[in-house]
């Protein structure tokens, strides 16, 4: 191309020709790809539902090796149980380090910590977050001689649980803490 047919196309006219095509162009382009992205409609959006904000959630610190913990299976765990503000509601250390010992699936612990152990191995330690509807609900729970409230109302309870031990039911497994967390 000759540096005179360069100028030529270079003139005042042809620049601001191209300018306004770019311009042009690139709003197009802004609104094609705002209308792409598009707010959804009531029917689309998704709110919270009692399946997803009622779900226990777990998280392996470490997986055991031994022994699954499985329904009817009796197990026994070393556990901390703190409010969501890390206040420590209950632990095996207040009851003198001793494991808590109970047969999964049975009756007398917040069904949340049992779903929760469930499926772990022996000698794993996982951290449990149990909403309030699968803890205590909308019960408090009070110290029995002080009458002070140890778990509020609808409180999300966590809890750092290692899985001890792993063993066959017999008919006569009961849980064996004083005030573990029962329901």
């Amino acid at each position: 191309m000759s540096l005179t047919r360069y100028s030529s196309l270079m003139s005042g006219k042809t620049i601001g020709i191209w300018l306004v095509v770019i311009v042009v162009v690139g709003l197009g382009a802004y609104f094609i790809f705002n209308r792409s992205i598009v707010a959804p409609t009531p029917q689309q959006q998704q709110t919270p539902t009692a399946t997803s904000t009622e779900q226990v959630q777990g998280q392996d610190v470490s997986v055991g090796t031994g022994a699954v913990a499985a329904p009817g299976t009796v197990v026994s765990v070393l556990y901390v149980g703190k409010l969501a503000d890390g206040t420590v509601f209950d632990s095996s250390a207040a009851h003198g380090n001793q494991p808590l010992v109970f047969t999964l699936g049975q009756q007398g612990l917040i069904a949340g910590f049992q779903i929760g152990v469930n499926g772990m191995k022996e000698g794993g330690e996982r951290l449990i977050a149990v909403p309030p509807a699968l803890g205590y609900g909308a019960q408090e729970v009070k110290d029995p001689t002080t009458g002070k409230v140890i778990v509020p109302a609808n409180s999300t309870l966590l809890f750092d649980v290692k899985l001890v031990k792993v063993e066959t039911a017999t008919s006569s497994a009961t849980i064996t803490a004083p005030t573990a967390p029962k329901k």
